[in-house]
C-alpha cells in the first residue's frame, strides 16, 4: 500500500506525489489538522476555511479514482511523523510520499517524519512540486542562492529555454480498496468562519482555478502590464489563494500562459511575459527561504536593518490594520484585507511602505498582520514583499524611496472609484477632493473622515535618518 500526505498540493492535477504513489501501487490519501501549527505561523481562518472547501472538493476527485481519504489529528507539526507512522501501520502501507515545502519548520517536521518511518522500515519519497525548480538548483556562478531578481530570472528563463518542466502524468485509477473516506471537517476550532461573501468570491476545487486561469488568459492578459496597477479594475489572474494551497500549480500556469503566448517566453505577448515574471517573482522568494533560512525565524535579510529604531507606536499601528489614518488610499486596501482576505499588490507595497518608513513600525508587525487575514498568506512571498518595501530585503527597494500614498492614489485611481468601494464616507467627493479629504470644505466643516495620523513630509525626513544612521548602504544614495 502507498500513501500521500497532501499538503500545499490540493489537487489531483500535475500532482507529481499523487502520480507516484498511484503508479507505485494501491493508493490512500492522508490530510493532517494541524490547528496548533496554523496558530503559531498564523495562518488566517478564512485561509484555513479555504483549505477546507478545497479538501472537500478534492476528496471527490480522489473517491473517483478510488483513493480514500483519511483526516487525521495532528495539532503541532512534532506530532506529524507519529500521525504517519499510526496510518502507515494501521494499513500496512510500505512507502509514504508527498510534495516538497521548504520552509524552517516543513523541512524540520519533514526529516522527523522520514526518520520515523525509516527506522519503522516504511520508505518515503519527496517530490518536486511547488516550485518550477528546485530551491538551490538556480544558482550563481559560485554556487550561492540569487539575491537580485533580474539576475535570477535570466537564469531562470535560460534553464526553461533548455529544459521546460512537465507536468506530472495523471494519477491513474485503482481498484476499489474497501476504506471510507473520513468527513472533512466544516470548520476548525479556533478559525472562525468567513463571511459567505468571501466564501462566494473564493471559489473552491481546481476547476474554479483552472476557470480564474483561462478567464484571465482569454480576456485579461494582454492588457495587463497596465491594469495590473490599478486596484479598481479586475486586471490580475487573482491565482494565488488556489497557487497557495496548491490547487493549481506554478507549472500548469506556466504551460497555459506558453501556450497563450505560442511558446514564447521572452517575445509575444507583452501581457504574458509580465506575469510570467510575476510567476517567478513567487519562485525567487521561495528559493531565498531555502538559500537564506534567517527569514524564516523573523530576521531582517539585511540584517544590520535589525537596528533600526523603530518606533513603539500601538495607536498608530491600530489606525493602520483598521483603516483609519486619514488617507484614503491606505484605508480603503486595510478595510479590502479585512473584508475579501485579499490585497491588491500595488496596494500591498503602499501600505507595507507607510507602516515601515512613515509611521517607523517595524515591518515584522504588518507581515503577522497580513498573514493573519490574507486567504493567500504565504511565508514565502508576504515576508518578500514587506521587507522589499520595508528596504531590509533581498533586492528590496532602495532605503529612500518612500511611496506618497496621495500620489499613489492619484496615479492608480484617479476618479477614485476604488476608494469609493471601500470609503463609503467619501462617496460624495469629488476626483480632486477625494484623495485628499482633508483639503475639502466639507472635511474641515463636518470631519466626517479620520484626519491624517502622521505629516507625510516630516515622516519621510524621520525615515531617512533613521536609515542613513545606519552602516551597510554602500550601494545607495540618498536621492538629491
Amino acid at each position: 500500500m502507498q500513501l500521500i500526505w497532501l499538503r500545499s498540493d490540493l489537487r489531483i492535477a500535475d500532482n507529481t506525489a499523487l502520480s507516484a504513489a498511484c503508479a507505485h501501487g494501491p493508493t490512500l490519501a492522508v490530510w493532517l489538522v494541524s490547528p496548533g501549527q496554523w496558530q503559531a505561523h498564523d495562518d488566517a481562518a478564512c485561509k484555513v476555511d479555504f483549505w477546507l472547501r478545497n479538501l472537500r472538493e478534492l476528496r471527490h476527485s480522489l473517491e473517483a479514482l478510488g483513493i480514500p481519504l483519511l483526516i487525521r489529528q495532528a495539532s503541532l507539526w512534532s506530532e506529524a511523523p507519529g500521525a504517519l507512522l499510526g496510518v502507515c501501520r494501521q494499513y500496512s502501507v510500505g512507502a509514504v510520499h508527498w510534495n516538497e515545502e521548504y520552509g524552517v519548520n516543513e523541512q524540520r517536521r519533514d526529516t522527523a517524519t522520514r526518520a520515523l518511518l525509516a527506522s519503522a522500515g516504511i520508505a518515503s519519497h519527496a517530490y518536486l512540486a511547488q516550485t518550477l525548480f528546485r530551491p538551490g538548483s538556480i544558482t550563481t556562478r559560485n554556487g550561492q542562492c540569487f539575491q537580485v531578481f533580474g539576475q535570477f530570472r535570466k537564469a531562470c528563463l535560460e534553464h526553461l529555454h533548455h529544459n521546460l518542466p512537465s507536468l506530472a502524468a495523471p494519477a491513474r485509477p485503482q481498484a476499489p480498496l474497501g476504506i471510507a473516506s473520513d468527513p472533512v471537517p466544516t470548520r476548525i476550532e479556533g478559525f472562525d468562519t468567513p463571511t459567505t461573501a468571501l466564501i462566494a468570491h473564493w471559489g473552491a476545487g481546481e476547476s474554479e482555478a483552472r476557470r480564474r486561469l483561462s478567464r484571465f488568459l482569454d480576456e485579461t492578459v494582454e492588457d495587463y502590464p497596465h491594469l495590473r496597477d490599478l486596484p479598481a479594475k479586475a486586471g490580475t489572474s487573482q491565482l494565488s489563494p488556489y497557487l497557495t494551497a496548491g490547487v493549481i500549480s506554478p507549472r500548469q500556469c506556466l504551460h497555459a500562459a506558453l501556450n497563450a503566448n505560442g511558446g514564447a517566453f521572452d517575445s509575444g505577448s507583452s501581457g504574458v511575459q509580465a506575469w510570467l515574471d510575476e510567476l517567478l517573482w513567487r519562485e525567487f522568494y521561495k528559493h531565498i527561504l531555502v538559500g537564506y533560512p534567517q527569514v524564516c525565524r523573523h530576521r531582517a535579510f539585511r540584517a544590520h536593518t535589525d537596528a533600526l529604531p523603530w518606533r513603539d507606536a500601538p495607536d498608530d499601528f491600530e489606525a493602520w490594520a483598521e483603516g483609519r489614518t486619514g488617507f484614503p488610499i491606505i484605508d480603503a486596501a486595510m478595510r479590502q484585507l479585512l473584508h475579501t482576505g485579499w490585497m491588491h499588490n500595488r496596494l500591498r507595497m503602499i501600505v507595507a511602505m507607510f507602516l515601515s518608513k512613515n509611521l517607523l513600525i517595524d515591518w515584522r508587525h504588518g507581515e503577522r498582520h497580513f498573514m493573519r487575514h490574507l486567504i493567500d498568506g504565504d511565508l514565502a512571498a508576504n515576508n518578500g514583499g514587506w521587507q522589499w518595501s520595508a528596504s531590509s530585503g533581498t533586492d528590496a527597494v532602495p532605503y529612500f524611496r518612500l511611496f506618497n500614498p496621495i500620489t499613489q492614489s492619484q496615479r492608480f485611481d484617479p476618479g477614485g472609484n476604488f476608494l469609493r468601494q471601500w470609503l463609503p464616507e467619501l462617496q460624495g467627493l469629488d476626483e480632486k477632493f477625494i484623495h485628499e479629504p482633508m483639503k475639502s470644505a466639507d472635511f474641515i466643516a463636518t470631519r466626517f473622515y479620520h484626519s491624517p495620523i502622521v505629516d507625510l513630509s516630516s515622516s519621510r525626513q524621520r525615515a531617512l535618518a533613521a536609515f542613513k544612521g545606519l552602516s551597510g548602504w554602500q550601494d545607495q544614495r540618498v536621492e538629491s
